[in-house]
């Protein structure tokens, strides 16, 4: 089944035009579709897809400027504490490659700004936010050997938290499974943060054929970690396959495309 005409709208927004021109573009139907969505969640809609675009393209000023905590009147809306959350995790992975430094602070902005998500009342997708900001904490864990026995205890709890909370959520599931890869060894457990992997992507392949979902992030990351893990295993056709459909989710995927090239070119 195809993708909904306003999952394509999301899918569009990530192009960096306005929304409100890309709608003109768009035609009636998917018009139509996307009025479905009120001003305030067409406005989170366009704002996590600036985030995703962002670390798609890794453009770490652009993440930058997002990731900042909310301050004042701002530090009030939990969805903008949770998003500024989303693009310092998205900064603290295109930075990790690049400026250690930079990784860190990006790993603390996103855990600060997901404190405040969850004491905003009503709190921001709660499971959501515990389960974000315990891969923060694992990053940060991993970037400040200081930090690294409370952020990587923290991290576990955190995720418990969102498992117990909510153990279908796409996004939890996700960020479970990233997680678990993360702090698997080899063998068995890896094999067990693989299977969790699968289960994430069947949640999100079934999101997203709703109408409108607020956050909507995570099918193009779950496919391009599938593809690293059967590169890993020396599974080209599978990793290619994995890969094909990260990049149908979002074309412009550096790390995507990195990896294809990598098959592609023997």
């Amino acid at each position: 089944m195809p993708p909904s005409p306003f999952r394509a709208f999301v899918g569009v927004l990530t192009t960096g035009a306005p929304a409100a021109i890309l709608l003109a573009m768009a035609g009636p139907a998917l018009s139509a579709a996307a009025a479905q969505a009120n001003p305030a969640q067409a406005a989170l809609l366009d704002l996590e897809a600036r985030i995703e675009y962002g670390y798609f393209t890794e453009d770490g000023r652009t993440l930058q400027g997002l990731a900042t905590t909310p301050t004042g009147d701002d530090a009030k809306d939990g969805m903008k504490s949770y998003y500024a959350g989303l693009a310092g995790y998205r900064l603290t992975l295109v930075d990790s490659a690049r400026d250690k430094i930079q990784a860190r602070s990006a790993a603390e902005e996103c855990v600060a700004s997901l404190d405040r998500a969850l004491k905003a009342t009503p709190a921001a997708v709660p499971a959501e936010s515990m389960a974000l900001q315990s891969a923060c904490l694992l990053q940060l864990s991993e970037l400040s050997g200081l930090r690294a026995p409370f952020a990587a205890s923290k991290s576990k709890s955190q995720m418990r938290k969102a498992l117990r909370l909510a153990p279908r959520n796409p996004r939890v599931l996700l960020l479970d499974a990233i997680v678990a890869f993360e702090r698997a060894p080899n063998g068995a457990e890896s094999e067990r943060a693989l299977g969790k992997l699968k289960k994430a992507i069947g949640a999100l392949e079934s999101e997203r054929q709703e109408v409108v979902h607020t956050p909507a992030w995570g099918l193009a990351d779950a496919y391009t970690y599938l593809g690293r893990v059967y590169l890993e295993k020396g599974d080209a056709v599978r990793a290619r396959d994995a890969l094909e459909r990260a990049l149908l989710a979002a074309p412009e995927f550096q790390q995507a495309r990195r990896m294809m090239t990598r098959i592609t070119s023997g």
